[in-house]
């Protein structure tokens, strides 16, 4: 599941961005229930997808990590590394 592989297929950022909208007329009041259930099913199928995404993704960082044994120091990722 690369980006190569399904050209047509819209980036995470862009499946997000799809969720958040559902989500904003989702909490509208005036959307009616028929619409409501239709973009909660798609609201599903898009999480799915992005789990899917971000499992391959963290599968393919697990393979470019160093080893235990490396002599490589590792540092946590947090915000202080960055400050």
């Amino acid at each position: 599941m690369t980006s190569s592989s399904q050209p047509n297929e819209p980036s995470l950022e862009e499946l997000l961005q799809r969720l958040d909208e559902i989500t904003h007329t989702l909490e509208n009041p005036d959307t009616g229930i028929e619409r409501s259930i239709k973009l909660y099913e798609q609201g599903l199928l898009i999480a799915e997808r992005c789990r899917k995404r971000l499992e391959y993704a963290r599968s393919k960082i697990e393979k470019l990590k160093p080893n235990s044994s490396s002599s490589l120091p590792q540092f946590p990722l947090t915000d202080d590394l960055f400050n």
